[in-house]
């Protein structure tokens, strides 16, 4: 099937970003979505770790090491960008003051729930950090991942089987091989990698998709 290749995820998903929005970005895929801001858009990057006014990565040998994301990468600061506790950070989280998060993700279900910080394998480790937070606290929840897991299974879902992080957060997932957004119950298909089908993606998912 063709895909997306991860670069072209996070560009495809940073325009849809409505103009005025603050948007924190997790670790992992969705800090890739830094890089694809429009620098003539006003969108606010917050990062837990306390930034807000978060820039795309620095060109090389331009690294700050006191500037970080979440993920411990190097980010650079808009003019204007503040810095502030961790607290004050999970206040803003906690107090719906952020209007997007973006969260990558182990599973999926139809309906929304999430599931992105353990796998219940045995000897893995669990790592929520502030992602409950986040997809109870933000106002909107994307997902960012890829379609299938290594395995080849869909991480789309009828039910997570992996520990949830939140339920019924989700409102659109977006990935390598499609666009997806969760309403009224049903996944609606938004865009195709081209030249992929919808025939063609439901056959490797379990899940019902239905055409925007």
């Amino acid at each position: 099937m063709p895909k997306w290749t991860r670069e072209q995820m996070a560009r495809r998903l940073a325009a849809d970003i409505p103009e005025g929005a603050v948007v924190n970005l997790g670790i992992g895929l969705p800090t890739l979505v830094a890089n694809h801001v429009d620098p003539n858009r006003e969108i606010i990057l917050h990062t837990e770790n306390g930034l807000l006014g978060m820039g795309p990565a620095p060109a090389p040998g331009q690294e700050d090491p006191d500037l970080i994301n979440a993920g411990k990468q190097p980010v650079t600061a808009l003019p204007g960008a503040c810095f502030f506790h961790h607290a004050d950070s999970f206040a803003m989280m906690r107090g719906g003051h952020i209007n997007y998060c973006v969260l990558g993700a182990f599973q999926v279900s139809a309906r929304g729930d999430l599931a992105n910080w353990h796998t219940g394998a045995p000897g893995a480790i669990p790592a929520v950090g502030g992602a409950m937070d986040l997809a109870v606290g933000a106002r909107n929840t994307w997902v960012m991942m890829e379609y299938l897991g290594k395995d080849g299974h869909c991480k789309v879902v009828r039910e997570c089987s992996y520990p949830l992080t939140a339920v019924g957060c989700v409102n659109r997932i977006y990935t390598d091989l499609a666009v997806l957004e969760i309403a009224d119950g049903g996944l609606r298909v938004l865009e195709l990698a081209e030249p992929g089908t919808l025939e063609a993606l439901q056959r490797v998912t379990a899940v019902t998709l239905h055409p925007a």
